[in-house]
């Protein structure tokens, strides 16, 4: 059962389709860490030209749908109410699984380091227990 509805998401980070990129949030420890979901449907805008014939989720779209896992992990925690959360680098970023339609990605992130309004945050997406991307990512609160 989701933590977070889609709707109770976007009451924390300010992102609106078509640039909301998780559906639900499973598991949540504010500030700690976060699992998301994200059922990708062929029916995503970003499949017309990804590829025609052959779609495939943007890896860096995989890497948004983390941060975003990432922003409410944060951003849910009383004191940062209201605020949103930047990239500000990605580090160490593999690709290692096709995520097309009808896969239902997982979207890890654990906070591993947060000082003031900067944080860093280790990133794991994955379908049906196949890892799919990783990295490491920075963020800063404003």
């Amino acid at each position: 059962m989701a933590i977070y509805t889609t709707s109770e998401i976007m009451d924390i980070i300010p992102h609106r389709y078509p640039f909301l990129l998780i559906d639900t949030i499973e598991e949540l420890e504010p500030g700690v860490r976060a699992v998301g979901r994200k059922c990708v449907s062929a029916g995503e805008p970003y499949f017309q030209g990804h590829f025609p014939g052959n779609p495939v989720m943007p890896g860096v779209l995989i890497m948004e749908a983390l941060a975003q896992v990432g922003a409410v992990a944060i951003l849910s925690q009383p004191e940062w109410k209201g605020k949103t959360a930047y990239f500000a680098g990605i580090d160490k970023a593999k690709f290692r699984k096709m995520v097309v339609p009808g896969d239902v990605l997982s979207l890890e992130m654990e906070i591993v380091k947060i000082k003031g309004p900067i944080g860093v945050g280790k990133a794991r997406a994955s379908v049906d227990g196949r890892v799919a991307a990783e990295a490491e990512m920075t963020f800063a609160i404003r």
